[in-house]
């Protein structure tokens, strides 16, 4: 078997014994600080998409999360919508006593003649994630041809998309939060940063991929602190640029510098649920499986004083 994976049924190999036994250490070096009081406020959830894209992943997605502790579960806009011709997704969710956080919801927001209809996907979408108790709808930039793409030939007509969606969602008890991605219209930190200070952030808020951000050359630190006060959303993911998960990695075992963000989160005066992230290693059978690398995550997150159920 090659290094750097275990199997589905949990055989051991270098890289995951490195990261259990870091993530062991750790914790342990945290009983210390525990003992001294440093309750933390935010809770943490965590993202269906390490499990996979397709509707019939959310199921094993769900027990998992539920399993581990996690407080709150991110599902997709169009997974929601499958779920919901067979009684809803919320049904998995109740039964597992884990309740929906956010979905993903991919728009495009450069074809000014497709907005009427993505504003109406939106909101049909924001009502279902209302439906199973969520309040956040991750707005997803549509892909680009980076290398030929132009920005500033499309920024007006982004922060336009935005501005209409966000205020579609006005009233409904979900709010918008911009999720910048690369591959997409929005990808750079000066992209970022150019529609982020443009949009009304009124109706507008910000939900910052940390991972993505330190994969593409950013200080996602800098970027959180920067936009703290709209930042209402985050996906917690590490990068350590290795060959599964898209380069992304376990909270703890790459270059993100996890704590301080936490940090700014903790300070910030929005109810921030931090979902944790891992991208799924298409492809690569032998990876490691989605709750174990859900389990590391936690296992790293209580050592900076966080709790689950």
């Amino acid at each position: 078997m090659n290094g750097g994976s275990i199997t589905m049924m949990g055989t051991v190999t270098r890289r995951e014994f490195s990261w259990t036994l870091a993530a062991g250490l750790g914790a342990a070096s945290w009983n210390g600080a525990s003992a001294q009081g440093n309750a933390r406020r935010q809770k943490i959830g965590h993202t269906g998409i390490t499990w996979g894209f397709a509707p019939k992943d959310a199921e094993q997605a769900i027990k998992d999360v539920a399993s581990l502790g996690y407080y709150g579960y991110e599902s997709f806009g169009n997974v929601l919508e499958s779920w919901e011709a067979t009684g809803g997704l919320n049904v998995l969710l109740d039964a597992q006593h884990l309740p929906l956080r956010s979905a993903y919801c991919p728009l495009n927001l450069t074809d000014t003649t497709k907005r009427t209809d993505e504003v109406a996907k939106l909101v049909r979408w924001a009502k279902l994630i209302k439906k199973c108790g969520g309040s956040v709808a991750v707005l997803g930039p549509n892909s680009v041809p980076r290398a030929t793409y132009d920005f500033a030939a499309h920024k007006t007509d982004i922060v336009a998309a935005l501005n209409d969606m966000g205020k579609a969602l006005d009233g409904t008890g979900v709010i918008g939060a911009l999720h910048q991605h690369t591959g997409t219209c929005i990808e750079s930190r000066d992209e970022t940063y150019a529609v982020m200070e443009a949009v009304d952030t009124r109706y507008v808020k910000f939900g910052p991929d940390v991972g993505q951000l330190q994969k593409g050359g950013s200080d996602p630190v800098k970027v959180v602190k920067d936009f703290q006060s709209v930042v209402h959303h985050v996906h917690l993911k590490d990068f350590d640029g290795g060959p599964d998960f898209l380069g992304y990695c376990p909270l703890g075992r790459g270059k993100v510098n996890v704590p301080a963000i936490v940090d700014l989160l903790e300070t910030s005066g929005h109810d921030v649920m931090i979902m944790v992230e891992l991208d799924p290693s298409e492809g690569r059978p032998m990876a490691i499986a989605p709750v174990e690398t859900a389990r590391i995550s936690k296992q790293y997150l209580q050592t900076l004083g966080y709790t689950f159920r």
